[in-house]
C-alpha cells in the first residue's frame, strides 16, 4: 500500500498540483468494480486529512460494496466548467476501509461531513495530471518509486 505521504514526497510539485484541482471542486468521480467485473461510476467526495487521502460514503452505498469485494478504483477530478485551468488530475490505486479509533478521530474532525459514513483510506498506485499551455498536451505520471515521467503531444 503506497501512502499518499510517499506520494507527496517524492513528487512534491505534482502533489500540490493534484491536490489543487481536488480542492478546486467539491464532487469528483470514482470507477469501482462491480460484482461482475463491469466498472461502476459514482460521484463522490474526497479529503486530504493528516497525509491521507479520505473517501466517505454513505453507509453501505454501491461503492462501498464494490470496494469491500475488490478495493481497486480510479478517481478523476472533477475538470471545472469549460476549462483544463490546473489540469485534469486522476489517482488510482486501492482502498482500505477504516474503523474503530481511527475512523472515530476522522469522524471527529469532520462532524458534519461524514456522520455515521463509511470511511476509506485511498492507496496511490499512480496519479496522472494533464495541462495544456498553449498548442502542447503535457501528461505527468507518476509511480510508486519510478518519479514522474512527462510525455508532450
Amino acid at each position: 500500500m503506497t501512502h499518499w505521504t510517499q506520494f507527496e514526497t517524492e513528487a512534491p510539485d505534482l502533489a500540490k498540483a493534484v491536490i489543487a484541482r481536488f480542492e478546486a471542486h467539491k464532487h469528483h468521480v470514482l470507477a469501482t468494480v462491480r460484482k461482475d467485473g463491469s466498472p461502476r461510476v459514482s460521484g463522490t467526495e474526497v479529503e486530504f486529512y493528516e497525509g491521507t487521502l479520505l473517501l466517505g460514503s454513505m453507509v453501505a452505498a454501491r461503492k462501498v460494496l464494490d470496494l469491500r469485494r475488490d478495493p481497486r478504483f480510479a478517481l478523476h477530478s472533477n475538470p471545472g466548467h469549460h476549462t483544463m485551468e490546473g489540469g485534469d488530475a486522476k489517482i488510482s490505486g486501492r482502498a482500505d476501509e477504516i474503523v474503530g479509533e481511527r475512523k472515530q478521530q476522522i469522524v471527529d474532525h469532520y462532524p458534519d461531513e461524514i456522520g455515521e459514513a463509511d470511511v476509506f483510506e485511498l492507496s496511490v498506485d499512480e496519479v496522472v495530471l494533464t495541462t495544456v499551455d498553449g498548442e502542447h498536451l503535457y501528461v505527468d505520471l507518476w509511480k510508486p518509486g519510478r518519479g514522474v515521467t512527462r510525455f508532450t503531444k
